[in-house]
């Protein structure tokens, strides 16, 4: 259990033109990926049909830009709050993916949670050589590779996804209910080909790790994100929400950042100060210090989610 509490800071909020939100919203909420590319933020939201596009608050000088809206699936969600729940895609994760078969300059990936049948899809968007969707996207249909993680994990719920070192890695968030947390690793040369419709199903894992991350008053800390660091270690996001499932939500009793080793083991964790739900992380080096971006999940439509910055220590 992490001991140390740090306060991060408030960069800003992720705001839009409410005539350009499906529901008339001044902002997006229920972040739960984050990928930068330059000054870029690329953020995938729970309960939405679309990729929001956010420029770093570094970028336009410290003046609030409005963001805007990247369709990833056509359709509309249901107003009401439970009949949404049900039918959302639930992309919990965005990947940054290196050159594949028909995208030569790298994709975005978004991938569903699998925690429901109608959460087994995901969306690649293809980009262009600034790093920017240059209008080229497929949806891929996730069941051939999350049916054995089905059989593995009781209740999955895919929270995290990156490419590093020749493998895709994706983070299983544990709950009450079922509190392992575990990284998912598979090998990049396999999964390119099935991602982009040249091999007919998708590899096997190669691995299984469980990662241990203790509790905090009785509630399990549970994977919300990841992002590589160099050596084969990675930096994650947590939370302790106080729910026994993937599906509904609970208080979130606290919130934690760390690092996990190549071997598996955490090597450290810290708390947020203010438990803030923090589900998407990304990493910069700065000096001697990691520099964390972070987007959060409300749980509330009429709240929107922020975009935290923390600093740690690259060695202690």
């Amino acid at each position: 259990m992490p001991t140390s509490s740090d306060a991060p800071l408030l960069l800003q909020t992720l705001r839009l033109d409410p005539a350009a939100h499906p529901r008339g919203q001044p902002h997006l909420s229920a972040a739960s990926g984050l990928v930068r590319v330059g000054q870029r933020l690329y953020v995938v939201a729970d309960d939405e049909l679309h990729l929001g596009v956010f420029e770093d608050i570094a970028a336009t000088g410290g003046k609030p830009v409005n963001g805007t809206l990247l369709r990833l699936l056509e359709g509309e969600l249901p107003q009401d709050k439970g009949k949404r729940k049900k039918a959302k895609p639930d992309f919990e994760s965005l990947a940054l993916l290196p050159p594949l078969p028909g995208c030569p300059a790298g994709a975005l990936l978004a991938l569903g949670s699998g925690s429901k049948p109608q959460r087994h899809a995901a969306v690649l968007l293809a980009l262009d050589a600034h790093g920017v969707p240059n209008g080229r996207s497929a949806l891929v249909d996730l069941e051939a590779l999350y049916v054995p993680l089905h059989k593995e994990f009781a209740d999955l719920n895919i929270e995290g996804a990156w490419v590093a070192s020749g493998e895709l890695l994706l983070l299983q968030r544990g709950n009450k209910g079922n509190a392992r947390n575990a990284c998912i690793r598979y090998d990049w040369n396999q999964v390119a080909p099935w991602l982009s419709g040249q091999r007919a199903e998708p590899p096997a894992a190669k691995s299984v790790q469980t990662i241990a991350l203790g509790e905090v008053d009785g509630v399990p800390l549970g994977l919300t994100d990841g992002a590589a660091l160099p050596g084969g270690e990675w930096v994650f996001s947590a939370v302790a929400e106080d729910t026994d499932d993937s599906v509904q939500d609970g208080a979130c009793v606290a919130s934690a950042v760390g690092i996990v080793g190549p071997d598996g083991l955490v090597r450290r964790m810290q708390r947020l100060h203010g438990a803030p739900k923090v589900e998407g992380i990304v990493v910069q080096a700065e000096g001697d210090d990691w520099v964390l971006t972070l987007v959060t999940d409300p749980d509330d439509p009429q709240v929107a989610a922020r975009v935290l910055q923390l600093r740690i220590k690259k060695s202690r």
